[in-house]
């Protein structure tokens, strides 16, 4: 009975430490994780600015494959030319997309024209050596006619998303030669994204972030699956507030109504986005904005098109300048 008696006293002493810790621990109401949101994100609008605009090569100028000698490196975000200038071969680049715009790019011939369509014309004046394109290149056809006039045309998907980033890196690497450089950028690329997302509070709710692609008044693209902005605000910390609104297109025209609906909590745009409308207060000045969460607080943050979507090297770069931008 003694011992029966002290099991029972000891298993009431542990439940009432178990009560007691229950009880004392706070219940955090949704109006207080609100508020605690509400305190964590940027009022007013903001610029997202990466810490320079060029390229900065993991090595200089690494011994290549000869098929490196004379690279033409043309996708829809610039990505490929990025890479390729990371990777120290920014000398051996003879021919770039419209994209590409960073400084140490500005003096090589663009051989794309309107809507990211390969001049097949422009790149055989280069005489390249290899061509590096996408999957999505354009128009039909062009790959063909470059590969029947003898060119070395390697194709990489364009999929775009920060997981995505390393194995493209590895893979432009590979094809040129330098898989050892390859790796260092990866790496670097990689320690770069962990140090932002180190950067981003732990939040009791996540922000809903709403990508918005401005082209002119009229012409408001709400991001949503598969567009590459909703794996870039999930590595943010955040909701998409496309994909959560219902959409299932990567891009959707959107009404008034329909942003009022998805009701963000920040707003992204690229800054060539709002120079189409007249500025950053015209694009508050938007019904379609002006009536959202983010419209009313001002929390729109813009940064340049051949950044925010890009997904190459500089990833974790364009993750920190995001962060420090939409948090407080």
């Amino acid at each position: 009975m003694i011992g029966r008696s002290r099991v029972g006293a000891a298993f009431m002493a542990a439940l009432l430490v178990a009560v007691a810790g229950c009880s004392t621990a706070p219940i955090e109401t949704d109006a207080a994780k609100a508020a605690k949101l509400t305190a964590s994100l940027r009022t007013g609008p903001s610029t997202a600015t990466l810490p320079t605009n060029d390229i900065v090569p993991v090595v200089t100028d690494p011994a290549a494959s000869a098929k490196a000698d004379r690279i033409v490196a043309i996708d829809r975000n610039g990505t490929l030319g990025a890479i390729v200038f990371s990777l120290g071969l920014g000398s051996h680049v003879v021919g770039r997309d419209k994209s590409t715009t960073f400084p140490a790019a500005r003096a090589v011939p663009v051989v794309t024209d309107a809507g990211h369509a390969i001049n097949t014309e422009r790149v055989l004046d280069t005489a390249p050596t290899i061509v590096l394109t996408g999957t999505d290149s354009n128009p039909a056809g062009a790959v063909d006619a470059l590969r029947r006039a003898g060119l070395d045309v390697v194709q990489f998907s364009s999929e775009r998303s920060v997981a995505s980033t390393p194995g493209l890196i590895r893979s432009v690497a590979a094809a040129l030669g330098v898989p050892d450089a390859g790796e260092r950028l990866v790496a670097r690329t990689q320690a770069q994204i962990a140090e932002a997302q180190r950067t981003i509070p732990d939040l009791p709710s996540k922000p809903k972030i709403a990508f918005l692609y401005i082209r002119g008044e009229y012409l408001l693209l709400l991001a949503g699956p598969g567009s590459g902005a909703d794996d870039l605000i999930d590595h943010l910390g955040g909701v998409d507030a496309g994909t959560a609104s219902g959409l299932t297109a990567a891009f959707t025209t959107v009404s008034a109504e329909n942003l009022m609906a998805a009701d963000p909590d920040v707003i992204l745009v690229m800054t060539q986005g709002a120079e189409s409308v007249g500025g950053m207060d015209k694009v508050l000045a938007l019904p379609a904005i002006a009536q959202t969460n983010a419209g009313r607080s001002k929390r729109i943050v813009e940064m340049d098109e051949t950044q925010i979507l890009m997904f190459g090297p500089d990833t974790g770069l364009v993750m920190g300048a995001l962060a420090k931008a939409i948090y407080a």
